[in-house]
């Protein structure tokens, strides 16, 4: 633990003044969401706030956008490696996006407005926005066939935003000029300068209430509080190594081929170590992690297992080790791709999760939709000569939890976005949404059934629209735990307007005319626990509800019912469910994997 020199502040102010910060982050956060113009922030909340010291050690965060958690570490250590705190002044703004100066991928703007008391820095306010549009070759810009950092947009190393409250205006008409809908970037970017300056203020009435010393005595003070409580939780886990795999479709570029991301998970004492080691070298398309996200990954399933009661601070991350291998997926050399580097964020997690599984069996739950279905839309739209740029965030299943089942198409762990609504999209751009719904029969089976996923059809309604289609388990399916089944694998495919089908694969560019629909099937999560030890009349409400076909019912979870009444047939459900018990092999735990063959297979209990 780090030595704390500054003086003790009593347990009631402590807990004040931490709640204090909470509830400023939370209010920045917000105020982006509230104050910005593009869909993916203001209905998706694609976006995050923080407070730092002025030494880079997080203060608070704002809990909306996991992905963000850690990530804004490396941004705001370039920053003030660039601009040491001590040559900062009042009214003074800083950003970056580049991914290989501390940003994560260019989409993903962070602004810093450092927070004064008699001219010297005692914070860092910060926000991550994901703009809409950051230039480059596709609306939208996460083009899946990237293969370098150069095709994807505009890089800002860091710089000075504003001086003095004087905005760097050669800056922003540059900016300007390399985006496609300059208004609404623009806007987005005026609302995290507004999230900033409130920090600003909450933090000036907070100093009046306790003064500068006790403030920033409080700060050192939760740090080594947060450290405390994450050793005590890392203590409690079984000590050992466990190690698992899992794999991407593709990269986008060749799509044939699988990409493996493998962790070994050590605990000792009151450290955890994760180890990359075995990963695939960095791909050709832009599904790359750069530190900063491979961090997000690893911190936000540390947090996963441990107290949630524990403050978001520099303190929770000190007893966490990762080694990340150079060259490879999780940290690639420049100038590789990594635009669409969410998709590798959430396996990640799924393949720290699933390494967690080994040593926290009855915690853990079985593996959800492992995505975020990513869609982009672009074009020009005739009826106003207006470009436009909007994008889609789908969420599959929930997995099974060891007492519940999954929750229906909701965004899980690293990502946790909303979805786009129906009219948010269709007020303001060609397109119309022909159907929204639950995908039948799209969750694992199991005693605990997986959440499902969802289906969905878009129309084009007039004019060209180009589409960047990101998605995943097109190859694979989530994976079940102790008898639970996966989900299926999702799908998409394009129905042209005279009536030609194209099965697409999980990322690709894509060009639809008027009349042309996108059809996309996202998985839900997989099972967890044998489906013959669901209780029937929970099935039969399954399949009341749709979720579980008639024959699934029969064939998988055993039970029999009479479709004229409604009912379950007692004596041929416990017929059928004997039958299909003879049939089972042992309990697995059913990792659906994929090695490099391409086979699936499942992993027996206590198996790396």
């Amino acid at each position: 633990m780090h030595a704390n020199q500054s003086n003790p502040v009593d347990p009631i102010t402590l807990e004040v003044i931490r709640n204090r910060f909470d509830v400023i982050v939370e209010e920045m956060e917000l105020t982006l969401f509230k104050s910005s113009h593009s869909t993916i922030v203001k209905e998706g909340l694609d976006a995050s706030a923080a407070l730092f010291t002025a030494a880079g050690q997080t203060i608070a965060q704002a809990t909306g956008i996991p992905i963000h958690l850690g990530a804004l570490i490396l941004a705001v250590e370039a920053i003030i490696k660039k601009f040491p705190p001590n040559r900062m002044r009042p009214g003074d703004m800083y950003v970056v996006n580049d991914p290989y100066a501390g940003g994560t991928h260019l989409p993903d703007v962070v602004v810093v407005v450092p927070v004064f008391h008699q001219d010297q820095v005692v914070a860092l306010a910060t926000t991550m926005a994901h703009h809409q549009e950051i230039g480059g070759k596709s609306p939208g810009s996460v083009p899946t066939d990237a293969t370098e950092v150069y095709q994807e947009g505009l890089r800002i190393p860091p710089l000075k935003l504003a001086e003095g409250g004087v905005l760097n205006t050669t800056l922003l008409e540059l900016w300007q000029q390399n985006v496609r809908i300059p208004d609404i970037v623009m806007g987005d970017l005026r609302a995290q300068m507004a999230a900033g300056k409130l920090a600003a203020t909450r933090i000036a009435r907070l100093i009046e209430e306790y003064g500068v010393t006790t403030m920033l005595d409080a700060v050192n003070q939760l740090m080594d509080q947060a450290e405390a409580m994450m050793r005590a939780q890392i203590r409690r886990m079984p000590p050992g190594s466990y190690t698992f795999a899992d794999y991407l479709d593709n990269d986008g570029i060749e799509l044939d081929k699988r990409v493996k991301i493998e962790a070994t998970v050590t605990v000792q004492g009151s450290d955890i170590q994760v180890d990359f080691t075995g990963t695939s070298p960095q791909t050709k398309g832009p599904f790359n992690c750069v530190p900063s996200s491979t961090l997000s990954a690893v911190y936000y399933v540390v947090r996963a297992i441990t107290d949630p009661d524990t403050p978001n601070n520099a303190g929770v991350f000190r007893p966490v080790k990762v080694v990340l291998p150079p060259g490879t997926l999780v940290n690639p050399h420049p100038p590789a791709p990594v635009c669409a580097r969410t998709a590798s964020v959430k396996r990640i997690a799924d393949t720290l999760l699933g390494a967690l599984v080994q040593a926290m069996p009855q915690r853990m739950p079985a593996a959800n939709s492992g995505q975020l279905l990513v869609l982009s839309f672009g074009g020009v739209d005739p009826l106003t000569g207006r470009r436009f740029v909007t994008s889609e965030l789908g969420a599959g299943g929930m997995g099974a939890r060891p007492t519940k089942d999954g929750i229906d198409a909701i965004d899980t762990d690293v990502t946790n976005c909303m979805n786009i609504p129906v009219e948010a999209l269709e007020l303001d751009h060609p397109l119309r949404i022909v159907k929204n719904r639950l995908w039948d029969g799209s969750g694992g089976a199991g005693q605990y059934r997986g959440g499902l996923g969802y289906e969905k059809v878009f129309e084009v309604v007039r004019g060209e629209v180009i589409i960047a289609h990101r998605g995943e388990r097109f190859c694979s399916q989530p994976w079940g735990l102790f008898g639970g089944r996966p989900a299926p694998k999702s799908r998409s495919f394009v129905r042209r307007r005279d009536g030609r089908t194209e099965e697409i694969p999980s990322k690709g560019m894509y060009t639809l005319s008027p009349g042309d629909q996108l059809h996309v099937f996202v998985s839900g999560g997989g099972g967890y626990g044998d489906p013959l030890q669901r209780k029937p009349l929970r099935v039969l409400e399954d399949v009341l509800d749709r979720k579980v076909s008639l024959a699934e019912a029969r064939d998988v979870y055993g039970v029999v019912i009479d479709e004229a009444t409604w009912t379950v047939d007692p004596e041929l459900t416990a017929q059928r469910r004997t039958e299909l018990a003879a049939a089972c092999g042992p309990n697995m735990l059913t990792y659906s994997r994929r090695d490099e063959s391409g086979f699936s297979s499942p992993l027996p209990l206590g198996e790396g």
